[in-house]
């Protein structure tokens, strides 16, 4: 009866202890990531300057208070209605999104998107009032993080005129646990209001179902820090 090398058995001997690492180790990040932080890559411009494309930021999950000004990551599909992506056709990306998903490294079977909450569940937000400012229940808010805004002149580009501009909306009353969310680089953000901007007036029919929300079980977390590079690590403002 043959019976195997020695060297072979000691071999196998080795590999199971570092297959227990692995485990052990992808255990530990799934766990970091699901109950603690997440790490994600900022992939538009829609948030800069507070935010620069290909910036890595430290979301923390262990707070689930959402608050106005807060800068959150959400999660979402092919659109923002759709919990998840389309399953894929490929084996292959299937089982990478499915690694995906625990590690939080590379493609996974959720889309994500991070944005600053400007309105919360109940509240009313509109734009503008005759400095071009968004309002929330009436109080015009201070937005120092605002990079190239959309264009706005009183008295001959603003939200009476004909055309309207493009920085206006109409009022919108967020929904029970959702949220409203804008890009801090308010020209080129596909944000909450992108389809309600200019050509909804506010007596509009539509204009009270113009916008997209996002819901309050789709929030991964609040923004902490940026930590790569290197000479943007830090905390946000």
């Amino acid at each position: 009866m043959s019976s195997a090398p020695p060297g072979a058995a000691a071999a196998r001997r080795r590999k199971l202890p570092i297959l227990a690492e692995v485990a052990v180790a992808v255990a530990v990040v799934a766990l970091v990531q699901a109950f603690l932080v997440k790490p994600f890559g900022v992939p538009s411009q829609s948030m800069e300057n507070t935010l620069h494309i290909g910036d890595r930021i430290l979301v923390n999950r262990l707070d689930s208070t959402i608050e106005r000004g807060d800068v959150i990551v959400f999660g979402h599909g092919a659109t923002w209605q759709d919990s998840t992506l389309p399953s894929a056709d490929s084996l292959l990306t299937r089982v990478v999104r499915a690694v995906g998903d625990v590690v939080g490294i590379g493609p996974s079977n959720t889309a994500y998107t991070v944005k600053r909450v400007i309105g919360v569940p109940g509240s009313t937000v509109h734009c503008c009032d005759t400095e071009g400012r968004v309002s929330v229940d009436g109080q015009p808010l201070t937005e120092p993080y605002l990079f190239e805004n959309l264009p706005f002149e009183p008295g001959s580009l603003d939200c009476s005129s004909t055309p309207r501009s493009t920085r206006c909306f109409p009022e919108l009353t967020v929904p029970e646990k959702s949220y409203l969310v804008l890009g801090d680089h308010r020209s080129q953000s596909a944000d909450s209001v992108v389809t309600c901007r200019g050509s909804v007036a506010p007596t509009s029919p539509s204009a009270s179902s113009c916008a997209r929300y996002v819901p309050a079980e789709r929030v991964i977390g609040t923004v902490m820090a940026t930590f790569w590079p290197l000479d943007r690590f830090g905390r946000l403002p």
